[in-house]
């Protein structure tokens, strides 16, 4: 029970690695507040969670919105007294569209989900973490958010700037008990992909070699065990870095 009365808030935790981080939690004793913009599939995370004797709620959130962000951490602290973990793993694809097919629409969305949420969420939680000088904060970077193509650019700079963002958080409050670490999935079974509407074929066809290097594809429950060492105190001493979880696909 490696997280024993801890509490718990992850987001996008409806379905793939964000559901299996929410159900790992809860087998090593955390309260576990799963939220996602698909309400019915976070009950159903629940459910699964409560099967298996383990303490959860689901609370609707669209990350995108300020008001949906300050409700999650507010009811996970009115219903659990406290919050000890945040992960920010809620995140869209891009249709691997490049700069030159960019439009203001999709880049700002992108950056909505995938970078503002986590700073918005971030700022949230750190007025409970440095109140009690403690908290962990994990980040769902990607492959992306370490190598220039493994999407289009909306989604590679949004990861990159996850990556900075947390470098920044780990260091700055290093020293109040705080740990922000980020972990970079490669590729692994998830819906995210259901987020492609309209694949942007040349952005496609340049990242297609890439692909072809990868040593293979990965399951949510792997990135949930990096989650899980994250967030337990075994990773003391691990700070403002990334994780890769990618069988050694971006070491190529």
């Amino acid at each position: 029970m490696r997280l024993e009365n801890k509490v718990a808030v992850v987001t996008g935790a409806a379905s793939g690695m964000g559901k299996e981080i929410a159900i790992t939690y809860a087998r090593e004793g955390a309260k576990v507040v799963v939220s996602d913009i698909n309400i019915d599939a976070a009950n159903l995370t629940v459910e699964e969670i409560a099967s298996n004797g383990g303490e959860a709620i689901a609370v609707k959130a669209n990350v995108a919105k300020e008001e949906d962000i300050q409700n999650l951490i507010d009811t996970a602290v009115n219903t659990y007294g406290t919050l000890d973990i945040l992960v920010n793993n809620a995140g869209i694809m891009d249709n691997f569209v490049p700069a030159g097919d960019m439009e203001d629409e999709l880049w700002e969305k992108v950056f909505a989900i995938n970078t503002t949420s986590v700073m918005r969420s971030t700022r949230k939680a750190l007025t409970i973490f440095l109140e009690k000088e403690s908290g962990v904060i994990i980040n769902i970077a990607s492959a992306g958010g370490i190598q220039g193509a493994r999407a289009g650019a909306a989604y590679t700079a949004s990861k990159h700037a996850v990556v900075g963002f947390t470098k920044n958080t780990g260091y700055m409050y290093a020293n109040n008990g705080i740990r922000c670490n980020a972990i970079a999935p490669g590729g692994v079974e998830t819906n995210i992909s259901a987020t492609l509407t309209n694949v942007n074929h040349f952005g496609m066809g340049r990242i297609q070699p890439g692909l072809a290097v990868n040593p293979r594809v990965g399951k949510p429950e792997e990135i949930a065990n990096i989650a899980l060492f994250l967030a337990s105190d075994e990773s003391s001493f691990v700070n403002g870095t990334v994780i890769a979880g990618d069988a050694g696909w971006t070491a190529f």
